[in-house]
C-alpha cells in the first residue's frame, strides 16, 4: 500500500516527519501531487512536486517514491527524462514515474501553459512516453513529432533497472498508451466496476487506486471523523454506511473495515491502494494503519 500525500498545507518538516511514519508503518510508497495551484485550495501553501520527491527520497531508506501524477505539460520529456534518471539514481532505484495529460486543465489556463484541449494534451503525452523511452536507452536518438522533436540527442546514465510508469487515467486514447507504455494503471475508483469491461484493452499494466480514508482508531469519535472530513472535502462520498465493497470515493473504516477493504479491492483486481488519509496522514493514523498492515 501506498501513501498519498499531498504537499500542501504542510511544512516540509511535516512531510518528512509524515513520510517517514509511512514508512516505519511498513507501507511501500509515497505519491505527492502535481499541480501550478492547490486543487480546491487557492490560498494555501504548495511545495513543487519533483523538488518535494527528491527531498523525501532523501530522508526516507525503503519506500517507493513517485506521484499522481505528474502533468506531462509542465515539463518538457527530456529534462522529465533527466529529473527521474536522477532520482532513480539517488534513490537506489525508488523513483516511480506517475504520469498524465492534467487533471485540471484550468490551471494550464491561468499559467498559460499551452492549448489545453484533450486531443491536444494526449497527444503530447504520447510523444513524451515515446522520447522518455528513447532517452532511457543511452542511445544517440533522433525523434520527429507534432510536439517535440531531437536531433542525435544522447542521455547518460540510464536507469538504474526500469523506472516503473504509472499511468491514470481511463479515455480510449489514454488506456492505449497504459497498454504500450505503463506498469501501473491508476485507474480512478468510482470507474473500478468498468475493470472487466476495460482490463483487456489496458494490456499488462497492473491496477492501482487512489481513495480517501477516513480511519476511525476509536468508535466513539466516528461522527466527529466523519464530519471534520466532510468539512474539509465537501462533496465527497462516504458516511457510515460506506464500507467494503462500496465503490464510493471515499471510505470511514476502522482497523477490522480496513482489512476487509483492502481485501476487497484486492478480489476486484487491485493490486495497489494509494491512501489518501482525510486527517492528512497523522503520525497516530499511520501507526493505526501500520497495525493492520503487520497483521496482513
Amino acid at each position: 500500500m501506498h501513501l498519498f500525500l499531498p504537499q500542501m498545507r504542510m511544512t516540509m518538516d511535516t512531510l518528512v516527519e509524515r513520510a517517514q511514519a509511512a514508512e516505519a508503518a511498513g507501507f511501500d510508497g509515497i505519491a505527492f501531487m502535481d499541480h501550478l495551484a492547490p486543487p480546491l485550495a487557492l490560498d494555501q501553501p504548495m511545495f513543487e512536486a519533483m523538488t518535494a520527491a527528491t527531498w523525501i527520497a532523501a530522508r526516507t531508506e525503503r519506500m517507493h517514491v513517485s506521484h499522481l501524477v505528474l502533468c506531462d505539460a509542465l515539463r518538457h520529456p527530456t529534462v522529465l527524462a533527466r529529473q527521474a534518471v536522477t532520482l532513480d539514481h539517488a534513490s537506489g532505484g525508488r523513483f516511480e514515474l506517475g504520469i498524465g495529460w492534467g487533471s485540471v486543465p484550468e490551471e494550464l489556463e491561468t499559467y498559460g501553459v499551452f492549448d489545453t484541449s484533450p486531443r491536444v494534451r494526449v497527444e503530447r503525452l504520447a510523444e513524451s512516453l515515446e522520447v522518455l523511452q528513447l532517452l532511457w536507452s543511452g542511445e544517440v536518438v533522433s525523434f520527429e513529432g507534432s510536439h517535440f522533436t531531437l536531433r542525435d540527442a544522447q542521455e547518460r546514465p540510464v536507469p538504474l533497472t526500469s523506472i516503473p510508469i504509472v499511468i491514470g487515467g481511463t479515455g480510449p486514447r489514454t488506456v492505449d498508451l497504459v497498454a504500450r507504455y505503463a506498469d501501473w494503471w491508476n485507474l480512478p475508483i468510482h470507474r473500478l466496476g468498468d475493470l472487466d469491461s476495460m482490463r483487456e484493452r489496458a494490456g499488462s499494466a497492473r491496477v492501482s487506486v487512489q481513495q480517501m480514508v477516513g480511519f476511525v482508531a476509536d468508535e466513539s469519535r466516528r461522527e466527529e471523523i466523519e464530519g471534520l472530513a466532510r468539512r474539509r472535502f465537501p462533496g465527497m462520498a462516504g458516511g457510515r454506511s460506506n464500507g467494503p465493497g462500496s465503490g464510493s470515493s471515499a471510505v470511514f473504516v476502522d482497523r477490522d473495515q480496513f482489512g476487509a477493504h483492502l481485501e476487497d479491492l484486492a478480489a476486484q483486481g487491485v493490486e495497489r491502494l494509494y491512501a489518501w488519509f482525510t486527517d492528512f496522514a497523522t503520525p497516530e493514523t499511520l501507526q493505526g494503519i501500520g497495525e493492520v498492515l503487520r497483521l496482513r
